[in-house]
């Protein structure tokens, strides 16, 4: 995210450093989420729900800097796509585990000799 250098000092190391912050720890939590056993789908689709939640806080930061005109519109249009392309794959993601789930449920012993 290579906003930062374009941010006003006076808000570079507040609200932009915040946005670098959460953008991180999206980053870490998403890398932790991949790395969750799959019988673990539990844990991992709550992971993924966290990704999530961190997704929409961003979203939130980047629409209050370009409100306060921190960000051109040029900025945050580019921003915007790329968090909302990272939030369909996020909900792709959580929607195949809910399929994996079905996918693999035992039919009480039919099909078992």
């Amino acid at each position: 995210m290579n906003i930062s250098v374009h941010i006003p000092k006076s808000a570079r190391y507040t609200i932009g450093a915040r946005i670098e912050n959460k953008y991180l720890d999206l980053l870490e939590l998403a890398r932790v989420a991949y790395f969750i056993n799959k019988d673990e789908v539990e844990n991992k689709t709550r992971k993924i729900s966290d990704c999530i939640f961190l997704l929409d806080a961003l979203k939130f930061l980047i629409s209050t800097m370009w409100e306060a005109k921190l960000l051109s519109h040029k900025q945050f249009e580019q921003v915007s796509f790329k968090l909302e392309e990272i939030g369909r794959m996020l909900w792709g993601w959580s929607e195949s585990l809910k399929n994996f789930e079905k996918k693999n449920r035992a039919f009480g012993g039919a099909g078992k000799k």
